[in-house]
């Protein structure tokens, strides 16, 4: 379930351009190794802790035990607010591809809020009936991508590239922290910063800690939860660095740049599943790129509905804890929590049809042409990606000093110096690095929203729902 959340074909396919045309350039996967050690280091405590405590609310109810409940509140609504808005960046995604695969396939132009909206209400009638149906939808896609991006990069590794394999240029963690050249290697990029490559390669992580969220319903979680999840990270980390890096080889230097700056930027992707394995992969690789996206917007909104029915149980009312924080008899789905999860996901696709827009240049100089149809992708898809990834990288630097809090200063249980203390504190700075690149660069990220301002009041978002929690 947890690496299904992250959606490999999903986060290679939509992170790994914007990495390379807007962020590191050549140190995208240089990017996903460094995002690798700092989750991990993380992880090792979080999984410490996960030993000792069960809850439904991952990160809320760690944070609780060990620096009270109303931190945990706190950034238990700030991780819920993170998931809500992360099911809309992905119905983004899929509406905007599902758009493009009609529409190139079958010559049929179906509007993508069409789409956008039958996937949310297909999402929460889907997830209503249980996490078993889910689980399910999400292993048979998560299966297939695995195996054709992992055919696609061998094959790469065995006919290399018109550049070389570019080792040095991509892979050890220096090249994370440069920033793209302006008009790198002969294109027309602009001058990209390492905090977007870096950033986006944490939101391809995001998701991976909800095996904890599912910890109430297994068997065995003492086991289960530290060893899924740390195979989730770790696991991902290596393959997300390698795809990245092959990618780049497999187009060169020159290409990998321009198809990440152009209007279809998946085309890095889709033009060298092409060349390597053929049309019938390509077509394979579209239908796994919707359905991918599709899935994962499933996943999250699965975990979504979990954060609001946990808070939702917790709450002072009377009122909401018969609703929010009850569960269907029939099912033992969180069914009010997934049902509000719908509601607010078709409201922000709404909002986003009606008030935001895309332009994109013209020829050769020419005026800005607007184009509605990518408003799913670089508006919904990116900016709420951004704004959710920020929300969550605080509270799991929060988390880390939970982690710390519960074996050293409550002494709930007996720490190990190394699993306790001092992992978490690394994973923890790290965190807070990236956090700080992108605060000195938002403006930057603001531009990727079609220049949205939406992305500079983030710290205003934060704060207000930081004060909601402990309210």
């Amino acid at each position: 379930m947890a690496v299904a959340n992250a959606a490999p074909i999903t986060a290679m396919s939509f992170n790994v351009p914007i990495a390379i045309g807007y962020g590191n350039g050549l140190g995208a996967p240089a990017g996903f190794l460094f995002a690798t050690i700092v989750l991990t280091f993380f992880t090792i405590g979080f999984v410490s802790m996960s030993k000792h405590i069960t809850t439904t609310g991952a990160f809320y109810g760690f944070i609780s035990h060990g620096l009270g409940q109303v931190a945990g509140m706190a950034s238990g609504l700030l991780a819920t607010v993170a998931y809500v808005i992360f099911e809309g960046s992905l119905i983004g995604g899929f509406a905007y591809f599902a758009h493009d695969a009609v529409k190139t396939s079958f010559d049929v132009n179906i509007h993508w809020i069409i789409f956008a909206l039958a996937g949310a209400v297909l999402i929460g009638v889907l997830t209503y009936y249980s996490v078993t149906l889910t689980a399910a939808v999400l292993g048979v896609t998560l299966v297939s991508e695995v195996v054709l991006l992992a055919a696609l990069g061998i094959s790469v590794l065995i006919k290399g590239g018109p550049d070389g394999y570019l080792f040095s240029e991509t892979v050890p963690i220096g090249p994370a922290f440069g920033n793209l050249d302006g008009a790198a290697f002969g294109t027309a990029a602009a001058a990209g910063t390492a905090a977007i490559g870096i950033f986006f390669a944490f939101w391809s992580w995001v998701g991976y800690e909800t095996t904890a969220v599912y910890g109430e319903e297994s068997k065995d979680p003492a086991h289960i939860v530290p060893r899924a999840t740390l195979i989730a990270v770790v696991g991902l980390g290596l393959f997300y660095t390698f795809m990245s890096w092959m990618v780049i080889v497999g187009q060169g230097k020159t290409k990998a740049v321009e198809y990440s700056i152009s209007a279809a930027p998946v085309d890095l992707w889709l033009t060298l599943v092409k060349d390597n394995l053929g049309g019938v992969a390509l077509g394979l690789y579209k239908i796994l790129l919707v359905l991918g996206s599709f899935a994962c917007a499933m996943a999250f909104h699965n975990a979504a509905s979990r954060y609001i029915y946990a808070l939702g149980r917790e709450a002072p009312w009377a009122g909401v804890r018969n609703t929010i924080g009850s569960t269907n008899a029939a099912h033992q789905s969180p069914a009010v929590a997934s049902w509000i999860q719908m509601g607010i996901t078709i409201l922000l696709t709404v909002l986003f049809f009606l008030f935001t827009a895309v332009s994109v240049p013209g020829a050769d100089g020419a005026a800005a042409v607007d184009t509605p149809e990518l408003v799913p992708y670089v508006n919904m898809y990116g900016l709420l990606a951004l704004i959710g990834t920020a929300m969550i990288l605080i509270v799991q630097t929060i988390c880390s000093a939970a982690v710390i809090s519960y074996f050293f200063v409550k002494k709930v249980h007996p720490g190990n110096v190394m699993w306790s203390l001092v992992c978490p504190l690394i994973g923890g700075a790290g965190m807070v690095y990236a956090l700080s690149l992108l605060w000195q660069n938002r403006e930057f990220a603001a531009g990727l929203g079609a220049g949205s301002k939406v992305f500079t009041f983030m710290p205003g978002y934060v704060l207000v729902t930081l004060a909601l929690g402990i309210g």
